[in-house]
């Protein structure tokens, strides 16, 4: 089984010295956010992470989730951990104090939804939808629907789905057919199939909180008719207790390639007693509320189980003897140690300088998300939601796919060892494979960036984003000035590439369709880049103060700076070579 230890030092870092956004720091509620606080909250969340969670992947993938009489029953393990994960107070970390939350700003949940997807994805999707579930309702339903259902999601005694993908449509919501009949009440008959529902089904709460997308009956057809309603599993009665069972079953439970402990549930609503939330026909913008939330939480767990891969790595090439390395001085020709083999070391370094610099580009994400939310001047709000608009994108996919890579190279180096289940390394492989699936795959994730993000009503955003980070480069700094000149190299490279497609979006969209999964990688090597010069900013300015940690900063800056940035240059050759040959080719 994997070994694990939560990064607290990298992120006290990050949470110290680069909380450097001026209109995050306005923000009044989280001025008493205090390092210690928070080093409080990251140490007691690496260790229920570390000693409960990590365990529970293993027992997870041998022993997944069974439906058995109706009734779905997680794997041994999930019930007791979970019960002390919510008597912790974990799933209301980020919650409104208001419903029971701990108020705690996303600069500080982001390190902990780090942490539990390193530890064990399949346990932590179970608490993972509730808090999208949550930020759906208390964004958008009544204070009457909010009073009754989101105490107990914040305790965590209820949980919450989110249901939209059926056997007819996936992307294209506007095919679905589930249907909403309207009561004397106000409240709907909710009917229809839901499929690959996360969490749909399980043992862990009292009840599920269903938020269910469907069409009324005299809603017009395409996505203009959906509405978005929430479907208890059990009726809860005007006091808050449970009541009698919904029409709601479970059909079955998906047999996956990873991620076994989680159930991905088909779900059946037979005439099931659902509430309206928000407007009729306006369902599909409510729900990505929780969309958008979670497409950045699907990131973060390509960035987690990424460091539990190089950890184990690093831990491996420490161990394991193999052939000789050029400063082999054995006298009897003995191995050795793998980690001194130059493309091993490149390889961990590879791993290294991305997890490092994704994380330090999550956290200036999770900073400008806290201003869309919670900044009093409505054009500082609007200008932060832009930005995370543009980079949401980039983070599901990127990190998702990066964690395809680093994943598959902890593998190679683990070598035979690696592809065999008893290292727990193929694991990790296998449960990172649908993170750049799921919340809409990477393919359309990149298309989205391209034809909605870049440009929108509120003007060019993609030219304020290169306008912003050129006027943040330090030029004056002669310790950064090589790693401003390269970066300088690559933010050119972006400005033409965004300009290129700007322009085939109005010519050729089957060129700029084509380019879009280069152009999400090049502004997000590029933005993980900015990122890492913002590191290395305070690692020379404090370098007397910790030497090995900022060394170790500086270096591994040096690594993603030569190897990994320049991959930009490559994304974009080819992508601009347009996309004729790729639609004329005939296929037999």
């Amino acid at each position: 089984m994997p070994t694990y230890n939560a990064p607290v030092e990298d992120m006290l870092f990050l949470y110290e010295k680069l909380r450097d956004n001026k209109n995050y720091n306005e923000i009044d509620k989280y001025k008493e956010v205090t390092t210690d606080l928070v080093k409080n909250i990251l140490d007691e969340a690496a260790k229920i992470n570390q000693n409960l969670i990590l365990p529970l992947a293993k027992a997870g993938d041998e022993n997944p989730t069974v439906l058995e009489n109706g009734v779905v029953r997680t794997p041994p393990g999930y019930k007791e951990a979970y019960k002390k994960f919510i008597e912790d107070g974990w799933t209301s970390l980020s919650c409104d104090p208001k419903y029971g939350g701990q108020g705690m700003p996303k600069t500080v949940s982001a390190f902990f939804d780090e942490m539990l997807s390193s530890a064990s994805l399949a346990f932590k999707l179970y608490s993972e939808l509730t808090l999208g579930a949550y930020n759906c309702i208390h964004h958008h339903a009544t204070d009457e629907i909010k009073n009754k259902y989101l105490p107990k999601m914040v305790e965590g005694k209820w949980s919450g789905t989110m249901c939209l993908t059926e056997p007819v449509c996936g992307t294209d919501l506007g095919l679905l057919k589930t249907k909403a009949v309207e009561q004397s009440d106000g409240t709907y008959k909710i009917t229809g199939q839901k499929i690959f529902i996360t969490s749909g089904d399980h043992d862990l709460t009292e009840n599920i909180i269903h938020l269910v997308i469907a069409r009324a009956s005299d809603s017009p057809n395409g996505t203009k008719g959906i509405s978005l309603f929430l479907v208890p599993k059990f009726i809860v009665k005007e006091d808050g207790s449970i009541d009698t069972r919904n029409g709601i079953s479970t059909g079955s439970i998906e047999t996956k390639m990873g991620i076994k402990g989680s159930a991905t549930c088909v779900l059946n609503f037979d005439e099931a007693k659902g509430y309206m939330i928000g407007p009729k026909n306006k369902g599909l913008s409510q729900m990505f509320t929780m969309m958008n939330l979670e497409r950045i939480v699907v990131g973060i767990q390509g960035l987690g189980i990424s460091e539990i891969a190089y950890q184990n790595s690093l831990i491996y090439a420490k161990e394991r003897k193999q052939g000789k390395s050029t400063k082999n001085q054995s006298p009897n020709g003995n191995a050795d140690l793998i980690i001194e083999h130059a493309d091993i070391r490149k390889t961990l370094l590879n791993m290294k300088s991305i997890i490092e610099g994704e994380r330090a580009l999550c956290f200036w994400l999770s900073q400008q998300t806290e201003v869309s939310l919670n900044h009093s001047d409505h054009k500082i709000k609007q200008d932060a939601t832009d930005m995370v608009s543009l980079m949401t994108p980039v983070v599901k996919s990127l990190f998702s796919d990066l964690g395809m890579e680093i994943t598959s190279d902890a593998m190679q180096i683990y070598g035979g060892y690696g592809y065999t289940k008893d290292q727990g390394i193929e694991q990790l492989y296998r449960d990172n494979r649908i993170t750049p699936i799921y919340e809409g795959t990477n393919s359309v994730q990149a298309i989205d960036l391209v034809f909605r993000k870049l440009v929108n009503q509120n003007g060019d955003i993609i030219d304020k984003y290169i306008s912003m980070i050129r006027g943040d480069l330090n030029k004056n700094n002669k310790d950064l000035s090589s790693f401003v000149a390269k970066l300088e190299i690559y933010i050119d490279k972006l400005s033409k590439f965004s300009t290129w497609m700007k322009d085939k979006i109005k010519t050729s969209k089957d060129d700029a369709n084509a380019a879009s999964n280069d152009y999400l990688r090049v502004l997000g090597y590029v933005a993980i880049g900015y990122s890492w010069l913002k590191v290395l900013e305070v690692s020379y300015k404090d370098y007397s103060n910790n030497k090995d940690f900022y060394e170790d900063k500086i270096q591994t800056a040096n690594f993603y700076f030569n190897r990994v940035l320049p991959r930009v240059e490559s994304h974009y050759l080819s992508a601009t070579t347009g996309s004729k040959y790729i639609m004329d080719f005939k296929f037999n």
